[in-house]
């Protein structure tokens, strides 16, 4: 090698350990505007959070179902024009800035927020949100469940809430009402009425509910059923300091020991369903966390009146008197959960504790199937969940007591069960003698646990006792359209005596849910609802050894 090649390639070498020793010289990492050191290149950040849960969702089109596996994660893909408040049921801006009601209750005008982009990047605007309400309005109960169980009916129904909704310039909406409706505002921002790009939704019911497009934080990638959905950061979102993770996978673990031991291992970040037993395991371990949902729920055996022989009252009575409550409550939910005497839970305006709940007396019980013809018992079919719940963590070990409880009054019940959606359909359709079920509150309002479940109106959506009664029916529509706060309550309180003397459930629980979630998680706020929003969830940086 001659000279000037050698000297060259000294300067050249001089000049790489140079940059070298500036970089590793320099203070701890990038700096930013204004002389601010960054952290980008000092920590390791993790942004991809792994939510273990008990079961798949049914449907990625919140408005074609009524169960919370999938408002789980729809709550990240959609957004409402109304928000809950992070850890109550406080109405809040959401898609709508601005509202304003009439003084009779019977019109709304709403302003809509400017400057959003649906997933597709189309634009979201009043048009839009028209078009969500005309689909949900024209379809029926078999499509849009619970449309008509919050708003009356469908367009053509006398019942129906919604009179019309019609577009004033590109971001203003009005709703006109056939009658005022105390829970409106509540209503709409339930998790089912998100609002989706009609674009998308415009080419079939069946290929959008697999493949969702909606404005809300973070934008869908895959579903694998039975296994997992991934969702991921949306550039494009209205809010740009939000989300801060990157993406979300969404695991279905049905089994419960072993979601635990995946939360353990650091398999998953955060996992619900958790045992009540395992709570104290998860308190006791440095490296994870343990958060209790605020108790908006009810756990029940429900039975199918119309299904010999529990379209006798008495019978229903008997088995209210025949199940042992305080005995699963205190073997399944290790003092996390409260006996049920009525359908909704003491944190919902309107409860009626002066109801006295069915005691355990199996004397009586078998006193009123002699009553009903029935001295020597009868047999029966007991559906017990597929899946752990929030009112009910493990449905079939709760089953087997309620079993062995039928045993001792002459009652033979075969427990069985389904997968979880054929569970739902079946028992919606009135297939099931009695089935175990339970409700997580959607909105805070007595109106969406007795009106949604128990009413008439709801029969073959919600009501899947098939129970109806028309003086109950009566009360709640009277309900629903009273504003003095004062008189609902005496309302909601009749209202629970006569289903408590109809007796068409077994109200067993009231319970607080668990979720498990990894140390170094933070951001994270469990809402009453069971829909937990995570654009704000992240995880604290590490600092590199």
């Amino acid at each position: 090698m001659n000279k000037k090649r050698i000297w060259s390639f000294g300067l050249m070498l001089l000049l790489v350990l140079s940059v070298a020793l500036a970089a590793c010289g320099s203070d701890e990492g990038t700096s930013g505007k204004d002389g601010e050191k960054g952290s980008v290149k000092d920590k390791d950040v993790k942004d991809t959070l792994v939510f273990g849960r008990g079961g798949d969702s049914s449907s990625l089109d919140p408005s074609r179902v009524t169960e919370g596996e999938t408002f789980k994660v729809t709550i990240n893909l959609y957004e409402t024009l109304l928000n809950f408040g992070d850890e109550d049921t406080t109405t809040q801006p959401g898609l709508a800035t601005e509202w304003e009601p009439s003084e009779d209750g019977l019109t709304y005008t709403f302003k809509l927020r400017e400057g959003v982009k649906f997933h597709d990047g189309t634009d979201f605007n009043a048009e839009a949100v028209v078009k969500n309400f005309d689909r949900w309005a024209g379809g029926d109960a078999e499509k849009f469940p619970y449309y008509s169980t919050m708003f009356g009916g469908f367009k053509d129904d006398p019942e129906r809430v919604i009179e019309s909704v019609t577009a004033e310039g590109d971001y203003t909406v009005i709703f006109k009402l056939t009658r005022a409706q105390a829970p409106f505002l509540k209503n709409l921002a339930m998790d089912m009425f998100a609002i989706a790009s009609p674009t998308a939704f415009e080419k079939g019911d069946d290929q959008f509910e697999k493949n969702p497009v909606g404005t809300g934080p973070f934008k869908f990638v895959n579903w694998k059923p039975n296994d997992s959905i991934t969702i991921e950061k949306f550039d494009g979102y209205w809010d740009a300091e939000l989300p801060k993770l990157n993406r979300i996978i969404f695991r279905s673990i049905p089994d419960n020991s072993a979601r635990l031991n995946a939360l353990m291992t650091g398999d998953v970040d955060l996992a619900d369903g958790i045992n009540p037993s395992d709570g104290v395991a998860i308190e006791g371990n440095d490296t994870l966390q343990l958060f209790e949902r605020p108790s908006m729920n009810v756990g029940y055996l429900g039975m199918t009146v119309t299904r010999p022989p529990f379209d006798k009252k008495e019978v229903r009575q008997a088995i209210n008197y025949a199940i042992n409550k305080q005995d699963i409550v205190d073997a399944f939910f290790e003092g996390r959960a409260d006996v049920a005497k009525n359908p909704m839970p003491p944190s919902i305006s309107g409860y009626n504790d002066a109801i006295e709940g069915y005691d355990y007396n199996p004397e009586k019980a078998k006193e009123l199937l002699a009553a009903a013809g029935l001295a020597d018992g009868f047999e029966m079919e007991l559906w017990a969940m597929p899946v752990p719940r929030p009112y009910m963590p493990d449905g079939k070990k709760v089953a087997e007591v309620i079993q062995k409880n039928l045993a001792d009054v002459g009652i033979t019940a075969n427990i069985v069960s389904h997968e979880w959606a054929t569970y739902l359909e079946l028992a919606s359709k009135g297939d099931a003698d009695a089935f175990m079920l339970g409700w997580t509150g959607d909105n805070g309002d007595a109106d969406n646990f007795i009106y949604a479940l128990l009413d008439e109106d709801n029969i073959g959506s919600n009501n899947y006792t098939y129970y109806s009664n028309d003086a109950l029916h009566d009360i709640l529509i009277e309900a629903q359209t009273e504003v003095d706060e004062d008189k609902r309550i005496e309302l909601y309180k009749q209202a629970q005596e006569i289903i408590h003397e109809d007796a068409p459930w077994v109200p067993l629980a009231h319970s607080t849910p668990l979720i498990g979630g990894a140390a170094d998680l933070t951001g994270y706020l469990p809402h009453p609802t069971g829909s937990d929003l995570l654009s704000k969830v992240e995880f604290l940086a590490n600092e590199k050894k």
